[in-house]
């Protein structure tokens, strides 16, 4: 009989994944009841100010999820906050757990793991004058980051819990018209199917682009060239070129951007490479451009489908305020 077998779990590999601003909020209720609910906001129970205790325990409990949940990644938080917040008409306290990192994985369960604490330790310290306690509602108010952006638990905020944490989700491209080409010798002749554009076109819309442009054009400058000056004439705004950036003999993507240039936008080009390179070091190769040509942004990018969709990851955050910039509007 043998034992070699593969465990029936594991950790999520998040290595390949990039970091980025991380949020979550978790929220829970102590149905107190009518005994317990006034000591506890009087500050008056045997054991002490159990408002104070839990919040000291909920911060706790956020950050030794890892501890307490196996699978979970130990993350360096930046910012917990723990709040409770009395509920006259159900007899309850509603505690809230805010997150916030820099990381490869999100801090959906050390909010939930501070929720958690916080409301054991307001039961713990209630008990002695009410047993029939309950904790109820747990759940997940919203989380924000990676390449998800924002996400809203179906049952909704309130209007007081909107107001008081701003979920924020990334700027939408709402109709702007945005055209994608794919650079390929071979794929123009038709040799094997483009993959990359169609990663393109679908993280345009899903940003709420209108993308009618959608193109393959063989390896050259000329052709690129003529192209991109017949865009920006009919009103498109972004136009978002795969293939070509590499160091072979017929990469001649950014040559053809350069041709037609109103001016680049070095910026961004190096902000690809260094947040692609948290992917792979083999980012630093890259001769990934961004130009300006009249009011469109034209934005050069490796021709790998897996390169087309983190170049969406890292540049959907910001085409819409770059395009306000564009249009001299003011900063956000």
């Amino acid at each position: 009989m043998t034992t070699d077998r593969a465990a029936a779990f594991h950790m999520a590999d998040i290595r390949n994944k990039r970091p980025t601003r991380r949020r979550a909020v978790a929220v829970g209720e102590l149905k107190a009841g009518p005994v317990a609910y006034p000591l506890i906001v009087e500050r008056r129970l045997p054991k002490g100010d159990a408002l104070v205790m839990a919040e000291v325990a909920g911060l706790q409990g956020a950050k030794l999820a890892s501890a307490l949940m196996p699978l979970c990644h130990p993350l360096p938080l930046e910012l917990v906050r723990v709040r409770c917040e009395p509920v006259p008409e159900r007899h309850a306290i509603r505690v809230y757990c805010e997150c916030a990192t820099e990381a490869r994985t999100g801090v959906e369960m050390e909010a939930l793991a501070g929720v958690n604490a916080a409301l054991l330790t307001l039961y713990d310290l209630s008990k002695p004058v009410e047993p029939a306690l309950g904790i109820d509602g747990i759940r997940l108010l919203f989380k924000e980051g990676g390449k998800s952006g924002l996400w809203l638990h179906p049952d909704g905020m309130s209007d007081a819990e909107r107001d008081h944490y701003r979920p924020r989700d990334m700027v939408r491209l709402h109709g702007v018209p945005c055209a994608v080409i794919t650079l390929s010798d071979r794929a123009s002749r038709g040799e094997y199917e483009d993959r990359s554009g169609p990663v393109l076109v679908e993280g345009l819309r899903k940003l709420g682009a209108s993308v009618d442009h959608i193109e393959v054009l063989p390896d050259g400058i000329d052709p690129l060239a003529e192209r991109l000056r017949s865009l920006a004439a009919h009103g498109v705004r972004i136009c978002l070129c795969t293939g070509g950036t590499g160091l072979g003999p017929h990469d001649v993507t950014p040559e053809a951007l350069r041709l037609v240039a109103d001016r680049r936008v070095e910026g961004l080009a190096e902000m690809f490479r260094s947040e692609s390179a948290k992917h792979t070091p083999l980012a630093w190769l890259s001769r990934a451009d961004v130009v300006q040509v009249g009011r469109m942004l034209v934005f050069a990018l490796p021709g790998s489908p897996r390169a087309a969709q983190q170049g969406m990851d890292i540049l959907s955050p910001l085409l819409a305020h770059a395009l306000a910039m564009v249009d001299g509007e003011p900063h956000a």
